[in-house]
């Protein structure tokens, strides 16, 4: 049955990024040719499937991502003035990660200090990589505007870069927190901004939670959160989170979440710990956080998640701004950039925007 005056699949069961209104036609003519415009096909496996057929599953499901990742980008031109270098640097856990790091071409700590971006890869924490074609492209689209960028090889929950559940990845992203902070001289970097979007965006908000635990909230200026990966509420989704029921189904799946979510926490211990999913954060432990962006793309079915974590943020007391990219679905902002240059670069702006600000 259909009710014409709600949006998605509120008002249309059997809406699809190809046929809602509101999808940004260049973004479903991207989409079509790999079957993405279409609803997200049910999952051979799920919440009773053994782990390890999950973890074969998600490790099955990282090579598709990358393959289709890197169609996305392999048609852009190379960023032109960006220079990259490769730190390897010791964990909080003793374990080696490896540090992306992009910059200006020609500047150094010599040349003048500059704004610098922590950033946090997508992958709902259990799958892809920094090295990534797509995130390499990322990085080297905030250099160029003129900041040092920071891209972290967290340890996955799956795929090749695991399987280490929460909290390792976190740990890392920790990590190379307080080295990029220690290095802020040697690298030219004024101040730090973490960012990151889907678990990225997860483990950038987490990070900063646990920085105010630990005592190291004055290494981050800034948080600039994308479509983050945050309420774990993905196996029943609740009335509250519109969106998990509204875009269901739309490039993302509650399904596919909740696997995700699975292999995160396997043992569920951690289900609305905030420093694994920073939604179930009380709004006393927000208190005193640097200044926040909530971005946020309207076909997403985590949309609503983030938008609540930004009311929580206003509640208590912290300098926030949320933003919703119209017409995209999750991510869209940062994958499409062939199909729609303007509303990657308004977002590269907006970020070296705030970075600016702080």
């Amino acid at each position: 049955m259909t009710t014409p005056h709600l949006p998605g699949r509120l008002g249309n069961p059997d809406s699809t990024l190809a046929t809602d209104p509101r999808s940004d036609p260049r973004m479903v003519a991207a989409m079509a040719p790999v079957g993405l415009a279409e609803r997200t096909p049910p999952q051979p496996v799920g919440l009773d499937t053994p782990l390890e057929q999950l973890h074969e599953f998600n490790t099955m499901s990282e090579a598709g991502f990358d393959m289709m990742f890197s169609m996305f980008s392999s048609a852009l031109p190379p960023v032109e003035g960006v220079e990259r270098t490769v730190e390897v640097i010791r964990g909080i856990d003793g374990n080696d990660i490896t540090l992306y790091l992009h910059r200006p071409a020609g500047t150094t700590s010599a040349t003048g200090t500059m704004p610098g971006v922590l950033h946090l890869h997508g992958g709902g924490m259990t799958i892809l990589e920094a090295s990534g074609a797509g995130y390499q492209r990322w990085r080297d689209l905030l250099a160029a505007t003129g900041m040092v960028v920071c891209g972290v090889e967290f340890r996955n929950a799956s795929g090749k870069l695991g399987p280490h559940p929460f909290p390792a990845g976190l740990n890392d992203c920790t990590s190379a927190l307080l080295w990029f902070g220690e290095q802020r001289s040697r690298l030219g970097v004024s101040h730090i901004v973490v960012s990151g979007e889907s678990g990225g965006g997860n483990l950038t908000l987490a990070t900063t939670l646990k920085a105010k635990r630990d005592g190291h909230l004055d290494l981050i200026a800034g948080v600039y959160a994308q479509c983050p990966y945050i309420s774990n509420a993905y196996e029943s989704p609740t009335p509250e989170l519109t969106s998990l029921h509204e875009n269901d189904g739309y490039f993302l799946s509650c399904e596919q979440m909740a696997v995700m979510a699975m292999l995160y926490d396997p043992t569920r211990d951690s289900a609305t710990n905030p420093l694994a999913w920073p939604y179930h954060a009380p709004i006393d432990e927000l208190v005193g956080l640097p200044p926040h962006i909530i971005s946020v793309n309207e076909l997403d079915p985590l949309r609503d998640e983030g938008l609540a974590y930004y009311r929580k943020l206003a509640a208590a007391g912290v300098r926030v701004v949320a933003r919703t990219v119209n017409g995209t679905c999750h991510a869209g902002d940062c994958l499409f950039e062939a199909a729609m240059p303007d509303v990657t670069h308004a977002t590269i702006r907006d970020i070296k925007s705030f970075a600016d600000s702080l």
